[in-house]
Parts: structure tokens; C-alpha cells; sequence
């Protein structure tokens, strides 16, 4: 291949800076913030006021399910 070194080097520079951006987000504790934010996403989504939001936002959806059972 005529190319191949280039190639190597496209790959290793990648890898290189994969890999920095990798170890910069564990040494800032990224991905233990993330992991809060999701933890605290998921429980307001389960919660009642999320669902009454969701109600209000999107109101038509029981009557489509009412209609079905209707029909």
C-alpha cells in the first residue's frame, strides 16, 4: 500500500488524542457527574409531577387509548 504510514500515523494521532480526552474527563470526575445528572433525570421523569407535566403537555393521548377501547 502506498499510503499505509500515512494511514498509521492518521490512526495513531487519533488514538492519541481519544485516549487525552478520555483521561482529561476522568481526572475532572466528568463522568461522576453525568452519572448523578442521569440518576437525578430519571427519578424526577418517574416522578408525579413528571407525569403530570407530561399530562398537561400532551393531553389527547387517553382519549386515543379511550377511543380504541371504545371501538
Amino acid at each position: 500500500m502506498k499510503f499505509l504510514d500515512w494511514y498509521l500515523k492518521i490512526a495513531f494521532g487519533s488514538a492519541l488524542i481519544g485516549a487525552s480526552m478520555e483521561f482529561f474527563m476522568i481526572k475532572t470526575g466528568f463522568y461522576d457527574k453525568v452519572t448523578v445528572l442521569e440518576s437525578e433525570k430519571r427519578a424526577w421523569e418517574n416522578s408525579p409531577e413528571a407525569q403530570a407535566v407530561r399530562e398537561a403537555l400532551n393531553p389527547w393521548t387517553n382519549r386515543d387509548v379511550e377511543a380504541k377501547k371504545e371501538s
